[in-house]
């Protein structure tokens, strides 16, 4: 998620001089609208001499902050017209291969010299309006096909692909009809699995593909433009991003932590709105009706029609689902694109405000039950969203600040005075978020020494220390994690992993988000530079260093492997920074000096063996190893079969099986005694009531921490494609997940629940009786 923490005095003047250089990459006349012409448009000479004057900015910028201070040159302007290509038509559905070679003749040789010089964005223009033409030919067949009741068969076997990101573009018009006409069968499959009648299904799709068209047909040329210097960003790195206007407006809203949406962070992925994360007490995350990976088609305001958004830009797409406190949005949802055989349904939700007291560490205290003639254990669970810091004095004044490592203490304070005996803090969906919270708060779990390195791009290294020499929990420690855990989360997590200090459980990597960005907004600069601009210029997102463990290891592309891996519906490839375009690469620094306490690796192949036979006992891992192999195959064939029948057949065996999943929850007699602390009622004496039965398990409903913003200048810790709506963006994450999360199976938390099982026997390594005591048996 974007997160931004201030930066120290001691690198003001760092940025000070960066900020020189960009400027003086940027001096010289300004560009006249004739030196950018390109195709025609009734855009006014001063706007395009706008456009021109930010292009030739953006591009010098780029070309001198990255790690590789490569100019825009013949090479790179190559993938820089691919990328825009790309972003108009990822589906590689609409323009035919002979539309993209003529482009290509027509801009790409001396699409870097005129860029560079001039600022020319006639490639953007001409590609766009290219876009237009193809893109009303295929509304019109796919209206026409509708129209005329063309009935389909879905009793053969045949499938439609829908991952195209790689696939050929149609060679000719008439190869284009029988894709667009494959296209349009998928989706009338989809909307059939729901039982409506034909003539509302092809109303529905016809709506769809002519708002589809519309939107498309209206958009500004700045926003055009936008799409143009995003690629252009992207390939110098999958992080670096250009905001227009309107995103600078959004991610303004954002940074406020007062939220007017429905808490979901949202990307375009293939075309479709896609839910990234899901913010801790917003409005969809209440619901239980959504999770990562759903996608979003169709947003409709109270009672009014659905408005299809569909391959929509996503800044439009925000502005539907966002809107004022307490009105109704309904959307229309396809389950992740994993779930290829479930049908489209809808859920309301009403608007709400999402604040950062929503988004705060909670934890639990969990009375484990007695078992195999061993005593009850007592352990606690903290789970932390994101590293959050609120500048300046909190609620009430006083001068005290909210932040997460504030937070997590109190909490730790009580779980020690409530006689836990270890701790397991849960971070699956912690994507970053301060550095400076990173390094305090793993400063509560050892006595000193250095945190995180930062190297910048001139090879400076600049360690993050934690200094103050006390510790505030010494106790056992696991830390609990998953694909979906980056930046300032792998941090921490490798820095106790180094020192030997926690056990890493969960997939088998984190995201691997090891680099840093920064925000430059354009308009000081291009003044400074004496380029005019009639409006709002934007700004850059722009990688300006590393980070690297005590060790010296990178946590970028690699992240931080687990001691101990358990099955998992985010531990796939596709859901890593090394699944990214162009990222930079893992290297190494020379390792700082640091106190190795190796308290892990003793005990590791006992905690590893008891764990594995607990997993292949236990009747919940049984059933998401289930799931995870049917979407491991269906991300593998990357299609959708194209048979009513066994499609819904499907259907029925995905609701038979969780109802068996519930079934053999509620049969479970071994459960723990949860209590709930959050940070409402931590300062008070004793404990909550005993949490109800139904949720009481280690994981119940407490999982899935999504992000929030620190307010603060420029350290960005996100995945750059993602936007907000009325969330922040994630730094990582899976577009492509289970039909329902892992960590609510049955009410259950079968993930969490075998991360505690090993904490428990870690507590009992750890008391010195030199062996692992009688494992906690699986559940039935």
């Amino acid at each position: 998620m974007t997160s931004f923490s201030p930066i120290p005095l001691k690198r003001l003047r760092a940025r000070a001089l960066a900020l020189a250089l960009f400027l003086s990459a940027a001096s010289g006349p300004a560009v006249t609208a004739a030196q950018g012409a390109g195709a025609v448009s009734s855009r006014s000479a001063e706007a395009r001499a706008t456009d021109a004057n930010i292009t030739k900015l953006a591009t010098k910028i780029l070309g001198r902050s990255q790690f590789a201070h490569h100019p825009l040159d013949a090479e790179l302007a190559a993938k820089f017209f691919d990328r825009y290509v790309d972003a108009l038509d990822g589906t590689h559905s609409v323009l035919l291969q002979s539309d993209v070679d003529e482009l290509v003749a027509a801009h790409r040789a001396t699409l870097a010299k005129a860029t560079l010089a001039n600022g020319d964005t006639s490639a953007a223009r001409a590609v766009f309006a290219r876009y237009l033409v193809r893109l009303r030919q295929q509304v019109a067949y796919v209206s026409g096909l509708l129209k005329t009741g063309g009935a389909f068969d879905f009793t053969g076997h045949d499938s439609y692909s829908f991952d195209r990101r790689h696939a050929p573009r149609p060679p000719t018009l008439e190869a284009a009809r029988e894709l667009w006409r494959q296209q349009l069968r998928a989706e009338y499959l989809q909307e059939k699995l729901t039982d409506k009648k034909p003539a509302a299904i092809a109303t529905a799709l016809t709506r769809r593909h002519e708002q589809q068209l519309r939107t498309m047909e209206g958009l500004h040329d700045d926003e055009v433009l936008e799409v143009y210097l995003d690629a252009l960003a992207h390939v110098y790195d999958p992080h670096s991003d250009y905001l227009g206007h309107e995103q600078m407006e959004s991610f303004s809203i954002a940074m406020k932590l007062s939220l007017f949406g429905i808490g979901a962070a949202l990307e375009t992925e293939d075309g479709y709105c896609t839910i990234r994360e899901l913010l801790p007490g917003g409005p969809a995350a209440r619901s239980g009706q959504l999770k990562p990976g759903d996608r979003i088609v169709a947003v409709a305001q109270a009672s009014k029609d659905p408005v299809d958004i569909l391959n929509m830009p996503l800044s439009r797409a925000v502005e539907l689902i966002r809107g004022p406190k307490g009105t109704r949005v309904t959307l229309t949802i396809l389950p992740a694109s994993g779930a290829t055989s479930a049908a489209p349904r809808t859920v309301s939700l009403i608007r709400d405000e999402i604040k950062l007291e929503d988004q705060q560490a909670k934890a639990r205290i969990l009375d484990l039950p007695a078992s195999s003639g061993a005593p009850g254990l007592r352990v606690g669970v903290i789970d932390l969203p994101s590293f959050y810091a609120e500048m300046g004095g909190g609620p009430g004044g006083g001068g005290s600040r909210r932040s997460a490592t504030a937070d997590v203490a109190r909490l730790i304070k009580k779980l020690k005075a409530e006689n836990v005996r270890g701790i397991v803090m849960d971070l699956r969906r912690n994507g970053g978020g301060s550095l400076e919270e990173a390094i305090t708060l793993t400063g509560l779990f050892i006595r000193k020494g250095p945190v995180v390195q930062t190297r910048d791009q001139s090879g400076k290294i600049e360690l993050g220390t934690d200094d103050d020499g006390s510790v505030l929990y010494d106790g056992p420690l696991v830390l609990l994690t998953s694909r979906l855990s980056a930046s300032a989360t792998e941090i921490l997590a490798g820095a106790l992993q180094d020192y030997g200090r926690a056990v890493v459980v969960g997939d088998s990597a984190t995201f691997g988000k090891g680099t840093v960005q920064t925000i430059l907004m354009l308009a000081p600069l291009m003044d400074e530079a004496g380029l005019t601009h009639t409006y709002e210029p934007g700004a850059l997102k722009i990688t300006i260093s590393k980070f690297y463990r005590p060790s010296g290891a990178s946590t970028q592309l690699r992240g931080v492997a687990s001691d101990i891996v358990l099955p998992s519906g985010t531990d796939f490839a596709d859901v890593s920074e090394s699944s990214l375009d162009d990222p930079l690469p893992w290297d190494s620094v020379a390792p700082a000096p640091y106190e190795r306490l190796n308290r892990v690796a003793p005990h590791l192949p006992v905690l590893r063996d008891a764990s594995t036979k607990r997993v292949k006992a236990d009747r919940g891992f049984a059933f998401l190893l289930e799931d995870i192999g049917r979407l491991g195959k269906s991300l593998k064939e990357k299609s959708v079969v194209l048979n009513e029948a066994e499609r819904r057949r499907e259907l029925a065996e995905n609701k038979t099986r969780r109802k068996e999943e519930r079934e053999a929850r509620a049969r479970e007699t071994s459960k723990p005694v949860a209590f709930e602390l959050t940070l409402a009622n931590v300062d008070k004496p004793g404990l909550p009531p005993p949490m109800p039965a139904e949720g009481s398990g280690a994981g119940g409903k407490n999982g899935g921490a999504a992000k929030s913003e620190a307010k603060s200048e420029t350290k960005s810790e996100t995945k750059s494609s993602a936007k907000s709506s009325g969330a922040a963006e994630p730094a990582g994450g899976s577009g492509r997940e289970l039909d329902r999360d892992d960590e609510s199976r049955g009410g259950g938390d079968v993930v969490l629940d075998e991360s505690v099982r090993v904490l428990a026997d870690y507590v009992g390594l750890l008391g010195g009786r030199g062996a692992a005591p009688k494992a906690a048996p699986a559940r039935p």
